[in-house]
């Protein structure tokens, strides 16, 4: 059994992963190619993926786009850069002809470099609104109807044979026609059978549910005994284009909320480390979603991490995105760049940085995988 197979991916369950991270850096870089196009600088290569090239070929305008081996990340390399991570090559710069100058990132003005910074993580966070908007009207957003969605696989609803989808209309003889009036109906109830009346497409049909006896933190802080029968809501609406696009803006940005609120959280010593997932975690995760909710699951775990992916590039840590930008920034305010010194050092950091980051939360996801700790 392989490595994959063990932490419960398998050749297979690696698929949607690396098409989903496949997707995010490509409109990621994207994004920095067209606008560093539009503002006239030379696009040496676009790279989806690090390592030895599967395959390539150049265009017109003399940008090489290559897919390579290890499908983890992505890059554009604009002339002028001394690498990947666009460090700029302060030697060759200085020597270039003024036809040179005039293609070269170096020699844009400011504004112009800190526009095709900031265009990564905008294309993620504009694909993660239409990503959204097209779940949205296709499969539908929640509302309150009272249809049956998650379920816990030993509850008291499972056990008496209801399915996912099926739509409660009555309880003990009481219509139900929003979800909320559940609780309400079932808590008093458990270890008693209560009556459902269900629908099942064209089919009405009584079914006795035994709520499950449930301690929970009632308003006053003292432990309130409940009935439950372990559903959560289905209920879903399709919505207009419009309104689905504006949904889905909103939701974009209550999940770039959340990542700030979550990194607060963190650095103030109050979140919990164990909820960063690195790419193992995702992987799985990936795995399970398209197994339990299937391409809607997908579509909206790729909106996510959309988010995911344009926030975490803004962090003010050098070699990513947020780190140019604030160089960019105090060359704004200052008249002048930072000197070479002071950038190749705080690459040299940002870099470590990030590997130290990287390393730690894959352990944490293999360890929690194979250990389950």
């Amino acid at each position: 059994m392989g490595v994959l197979d063990s932490l419960g991916m398998g050749a297979l369950g690696f698929v949607p992963f690396v098409v989903i991270i496949s997707i995010l850096i490509f409109f990621h870089e994207l994004g920095h190619f067209l606008v560093g196009r539009w503002c006239g600088v030379k696009v040496v290569t676009f790279s989806i993926g690090f390592g030895p090239e599967l395959f390539g070929f150049d265009d017109k305008h003399g940008t090489h786009w290559r897919v390579a081996a290890i499908p983890l990340g992505g890059y554009v390399r604009f002339f002028g850069d001394a690498n990947a991570a666009s460090m700029p090559d302060v030697e060759r710069n200085q020597l270039m002809t003024p036809e040179e100058r005039a293609v070269s990132l170096f020699h844009k003005p400011v504004w112009q470099r800190i526009a095709i910074v900031a265009a990564g993580p905008l294309a993620n966070f504009i694909l993660a609104v239409f990503v959204f908007a097209a779940a949205f009207s296709i499969y539908g957003y929640p509302n309150n109807d009272a249809v049956i969605g998650p379920m816990s696989v030993d509850g008291a609803a499972a056990n008496a044979g209801l399915q996912r989808g099926d739509r409660i209309v009555e309880v003990n003889g009481t219509k139900v026609t929003v979800f909320d009036q559940l609780p309400g109906l079932i808590a008093g109830s458990a270890d008693r059978p209560v009556k459902l009346t269900i629908e099942r497409g064209s089919e009405t049909f009584d079914v006795s549910v035994v709520p499950k006896v449930t301690t929970v933190t009632g308003p006053d802080g003292k432990p309130v005994t409940q009935g439950r029968i372990g559903i959560g809501p289905g209920g879903m609406a399709r919505l207009d284009p419009l309104t689905a696009l504006w949904t889905g803006t909103l939701a974009t940005t209550q999940t770039i909320g959340a990542s700030v609120n979550f990194i607060y959280e963190l650095v103030v010593g109050r979140g919990d480390p164990s909820q960063v997932a690195g790419i193992v975690g995702i992987a799985v995760a990936s795995k399970t979603i398209s197994e339990t909710m299937g391409l809607m699951g997908l579509i909206l775990l790729t909106a996510s991490l959309s988010v995911s992916v344009g926030f975490i590039n803004l962090l003010p840590i050098p070699v990513l995105d947020g780190g140019h930008l604030v160089f960019y920034t105090i060359e704004a305010i200052r008249g002048r760049p930072l000197g070479a010194r002071a950038q190749e050092l705080s690459f040299g950091i940002g870099l470590m940085l990030i590997i130290t980051i990287t390393v730690l939360v894959l352990g944490h996801d293999l360890s929690r995988q194979i250990y389950g700790g």
